[in-house]
């Protein structure tokens, strides 16, 4: 008889969705007590919906097909349901169903997927989302393929499957479809996936971007009937000022002003007042703010933006007040800005949104700003107005509870106001998305970073994220991968902002410079060679007082065609007063030719009406002025690099063959069953290597030299002998290894004397030690993965040796990763050379060790129970490369930040 009882609710399901239509939803494994629901959804569903799931027109199920709907033990059985809240007739809470999917295990690895959506939802994309959820418990449950029948008739559930991008196969049978759906992922279902996340996101944040209605929620009067000086109150008096200052194309509407209201600001006497609005701005003690937003939920807004704190920063429970907040706003289809958000703005002409604590908004341009604390916004406003540098929209995320950088990311893709993003960030909360979305991003639009802590390490009050034990270098590794521009600060951040938005990218790295004196042109120069860019033949000084026409034949020369990728005129007058003329000979020529131009000039700074001209096709071309060579010179080296990147072919996920994912995960599964951690024997390691194509080679552990001479007899000769000790094992200077042993005379006295050794060394008289056929000689590296709970699966390399291990020679991916980035951890190690032929000595098999790197990085990405993995040493010969050793240690995996299904913070 089957059994009906509930099982352990598998919360690590539950997530937050966002639809095509940018409104969200909770999705979550069914419970017991959602009988109820499940019976209103279907008695709600028309008949044709029915029919489709049930193949007859079922209207109402029956208590036993309800109990066997909602009672599982989410293992072989598992259903999630998308919920929205709702109220029963006597205004209680309520869930309400708009989508189940489900799966039952019907053999190894094998399960029945079905599905139901409400009528009032589809062609929303709720399938889909839910496919993508379903697919990744099925997975995590063994389980890599789906069977599904469906009716010839329904195409839209046809279409989901066909367009998931996962390999399928359907055949017509009996008047049935029978699909089946391989669940390995692919190149084209990551990419599928990717495609309508960033459709759904980047609609979510034009709901919010475009608002025109905004609702402002203060904390009413104080006690004494007047504003009492609260931070409450004096964030919702700042924003009344700015409305007053400067109101754009906002509509305000005020509820529980703190003081007077202004004229120009609509005042609602109550929620009954205050109609239709797009956004909402809470000013508001935290403890209100759950019961506000659930009133906001009835005026149709799309967002809320939270001026106030009280918060994760406040200690555990304020970080569940921030959770109970995202849960009521999500569960109501909003998207939540905050807390402590310095608010948003947009500069679109006749539709610019006003949300902010903003008395003086950045002046309209083509860069879009992210910043999280509200500090860094009011800094970051400031130099954007003191550099004259403009904005198409600027979000402060504040503590980030919802609305991240990777939201806007998502959206300044197809905004055709923004050319360039510039993102500062105290914090990322999930790094292997980030890198997703930037990526995607960087080839089309330049991306420019800034970090608070240069390492990720450091987590701001407020911040909830994940812990991390990865090195301190990889951050800057994610972001080179990412293909983003990396600057070292905000005013660095700025400076490269100013050459993106105004100049065209540079077609090389070859730099002419005029400078006003060759003393000048020569620092110049000494510090374009350190940005990594070619001085030009064409450069040049020009004297003091040289005359007009000089100063024309020097600027045409320097800007002739061919003559240089870039300009950089420095122009500091010692004595003289500067006449402009040098500006003004350049302006026109820079607008003329279309070439890449920065400056530093005395008195100049930001983007000044002195540097500027129009071009050939009416366009008016800004030239950047900076403070100092040095500054023009760093921001063009990183706009150079970043041209230079953008040409480069991003390549493709690697996907080597020969990979059994499947056994791969059973194997792991059967040896954590019941175990909170375990090591690998070399057997089960090698066992495990093979699922990936990897071969170990075979070792065996001895403790005598009759012992030696048997297994080598066994494994063949020639043989090498290594301590079993991991502080000796690689160690040959230490007298921990002997290679290249041809005989069993020879075997046996090299025992001995390791065995004396060890007793020397670690004072051990009984030692263990290794044999194993010798493997071609080559460069030893090492290869390892670690599964990191902030950052995911992360993959290094490096060359063996002392000098590495000392230098940290080493270097980071985070999979999944594609060819280039595979080719770019071995070559960007400065020990790379020896790979390549260094010192005479024959160059290594390249292609065999990144085919190794790839198939290292495929298991990382594929199993979170790796928690790590060791090859030490992979040894590069002429042809191949050969694992000699491997340590691999499992864990019960937890929950990935960035998984195979769109999910929004939690």
């Amino acid at each position: 008889m089957e059994d009906l009882r509930p099982a352990p609710y598998p919360v690590e399901w539950e997530a937050d969705v966002v639809l095509r239509d940018g409104t969200t939803m909770h999705v979550r494994p069914i419970r017991p007590d959602d009988a109820d629901a499940i019976q209103r959804f279907q008695e709600g569903q028309s008949e044709r919906s029915a029919y489709f799931r049930f193949f007859a027109p079922i209207k109402r199920l029956t208590d036993r097909e309800l109990s066997r709907l909602v009672t599982l033990d989410h293992q072989d059985r598992v259903a999630l349901v998308a919920v929205r809240p709702g109220t029963d007739d006597d205004g209680a809470e309520r869930d309400d169903v708009l989508g189940v999917a489900r799966f039952d295990v019907i053999t190894d690895g094998e399960a029945e997927v079905a599905f139901n959506i409400a009528d009032s939802v589809q062609g929303k994309g709720l399938a889909s989302v839910l496919l993508e959820h379903v697919a990744a418990a099925a997975r995590e449950r063994g389980v890599r393929r789906f069977t599904a029948e469906v009716l010839p008739q329904n195409s839209s559930m046809l279409g989901v499957f066909r367009d998931a991008g996962y390999e399928i196969s359907q055949h017509l049978d009996d008047g049935i479809v029978s699909v089946g759906i391989d669940l390995d992922p692919t190149e084209r279902s990551r990419a599928v996936m990717a495609d309508r996340e960033h459709r759904a996101e980047a609609r979510s944040m034009a709901g919010l971007l475009s608002a025109r209605r905004v609702l402002l929620v203060g904390p009413g009067r104080g006690e004494q009937g007047h504003d009492d000086g609260t931070p409450e109150a004096l964030l919702a008096r700042r924003v009344l000022d700015a409305q007053v200052n400067d109101p754009g194309d906002t509509e305000l509407v005020v509820l529980d002003p703190p003081g007077d209201v202004p004229d120009g600001v609509e005042h609602a006497a109550g929620w009954d007042a205050v109609g239709q609005v797009d956004l909402a701005l809470l000013a508001v003690e935290p403890d209100d703010a759950v019961d506000t937003v659930r009133r906001i939920a009835a005026t149709g807004a799309r967002g809320v933006v939270v001026l106030s704190g009280g918060y994760a920063e406040a200690g555990t429970d304020g970080l569940e007040r921030r959770r109970e907040l995202l849960r009521t706003a999500h569960a109501a289809g909003m998207r939540v800005v905050g807390p402590v958000s310095y608010g948003v703005l947009t500069t679109t002409p006749g539709a610019a949104l006003r949300a902010s604590l903003a008395l003086h908004p950045p002046r309209p341009g083509v860069v879009g700003l992210f910043c999280q604390s509200a500090a860094a916004a009011v800094t970051l406003a400031a130099t954007l107005e003191r550099r004259g540098l403009g904005v198409s929209s600027m979000v402060s995320a504040g503590h980030r509870a919802d609305v991240s950088g990777n939201d806007l990311m998502q959206y300044w893709q197809d905004d055709d106001a923004t050319e360039v993003v510039c993102l500062y960030l105290e914090s990322i909360g999930n790094p292997r998305k980030f890198s997703r979305i930037a990526r995607r991003l960087s080839a089309v639009k330049p991306v420019v970073v800034a970090t608070a802590g240069r390492s990720g390490q450091v987590v701001p009050p407020g911040h909830a994220v994940r812990a991390t034990h990865a090195p301190r270098r990889l951050l800057d590794e994610l972001l080179r991968q990412s293909g983003v521009i990396q600057a070292a600060n905000t005013h660095q951040l700025m400076d490269i902002a100013q050459v993106l938005a105004h100049q065209p990218l540079p077609a090389g790295g070859r730099v002419g410079i005029l400078a006003s004196s060759a003393a000048l042109a020569a620092l110049v120069a000494e510090a374009a060679a350190s940005a990594g860019l070619t001085v030009a033949a064409s450069s040049d000084f020009l004297r003091p007082h040289a005359r007009e026409e000089q100063i024309a034949q020097t600027v045409d020369a320097l800007y002739a065609p061919g003559a240089c990728d870039a300009v950089v005129v420095v122009d500091v007058p010692v004595v003289q007063p500067r006449t402009g003329a040098i500006a003004r000979a350049v302006a026109e020529a820079a607008a003329r030719t279309g070439r890449t131009t920065v400056a530093s000039m005395l008195g100049l700074h930001g983007m000044p009406d002195e540097l500027t001209a129009e071009a050939p096709d009416g366009r008016i071309v800004r030239i950047p002025a900076f403070s100092t060579p040095e500054d023009a010179v760093v921001a063009l080296g990183k706009v150079v690099e970043h041209a230079g990147s953008r040409a480069e072919e991003r390549g493709h996920y690697v996907m080597p063959d020969g990979v059994d994912a499947r056994r791969a995960r059973r194997l792991v599964t059967g040896w954590l069953a019941g175990r909170d951690a375990c090591d690998l024997d070399a057997d089960e390691a090698a066992e495990l290597l093979a699922c990936y194509g990897l071969r170990l080679w075979p070792s065996r552990q001895v403790s005598t030299p009759e012992e030696a001479v048997a297994v080598a007899d066994e494994l063949g000769w020639p043989v090498a002998l290594k301590s079993a000790s991991p502080a000796l094992r690689h160690r040959s200077d230490l007298g921990g290894v002997r290679l290249d042993i041809a005989d069993a005379a020879e075997l046996r006295a090299d025992v001995a004397r390791m065995r004396e050794n060890a007793a020397t060394v670690l004072g051990v008289q009984d030692a263990v030690f290794e044999v194993q056929s010798m493997a071609p000689v080559g460069v030893s590296c090492v290869i390892r993965c670690a599964e990191d709970p902030l950052f995911g699966p992360m993959v290094s390399f490096g060359l063996a040796g002392d000098a590495v291990d000392l230098l940290d020679d080493v270097a980071h991916g985070i999979p999944p990763l594609t060819d280039v980035d595979v080719s770019a951890l071995v070559s960007t190690v400065r020990a790379a050379p020896r790979l390549y032929g260094y010192g005479g000595a024959p160059p290594a098999d390249v292609d065999a060790l990144e085919d190794v790197l790839a198939r290292v990085s495929v298991m990382a990405d594929d199993l979170p129970e790796l928690a790590s993995l060791e090859l030490y040493p992979v040894t590069v010969a002429e042809q191949g490369a050969s694992v000699l050793h491997a340590t691999v240690r499992l864990r019960p995996a937890g929950r990935r930040a960035d998984s195979l299904r769109r999910a929004l913070p939690g």
